[in-house]
């Protein structure tokens, strides 16, 4: 009716973090029109934090793939010259004897602390 053009009852809210605007005039009460405008707010905002969680995974599993790429190379097993390489993180080990009878450890332990670096955000390979 009439009473919504005559009355003050528009509301607009802005989350200052995100910096969203959600406004809201149906209502004839400005009460109404801001529990409508916090609802709005609300599930505008937890889906944009669905969207980031969701892209962040999607990223990650994207990274942990690689290109798919058959040709990308892991690791080289060397046993002319009794050597590994792992060519993701650059380690050459020069006892492939050992590795093949269960000395993991070395290869293990830098792998980890290879992986441990790259979540700190740091450069492994420096």
């Amino acid at each position: 009716g009439q009473k919504v053009n005559k009355t003050a009852s528009a509301i607009r809210i802005t989350h200052l973090p995100t910096n969203t605007v959600v406004q809201c005039q149906d209502e004839k009460s400005q009460h109404k029109n801001r529990a409508k405008a916090m609802r709005v707010l609300r599930s505008r905002l937890l889906e944009a934090q669905q969207q980031k969680a969701h892209q962040e995974r999607a990223d990650q599993r994207r990274s942990l793939i690689g290109t798919g790429d058959r040709s990308q190379r892991i690791r080289t097993y060397n046993f002319p010259q009794n050597r590994l390489t792992d060519h993701r993180i650059g380690l050459s080990l020069h006892k492939l004897d050992q590795i093949m009878q269960g000395n993991l450890d070395e290869m293990v332990d830098a792998l980890l602390e290879h992986d441990r670096q790259e979540r700190l955000g740091g450069n492994p390979n420096s």
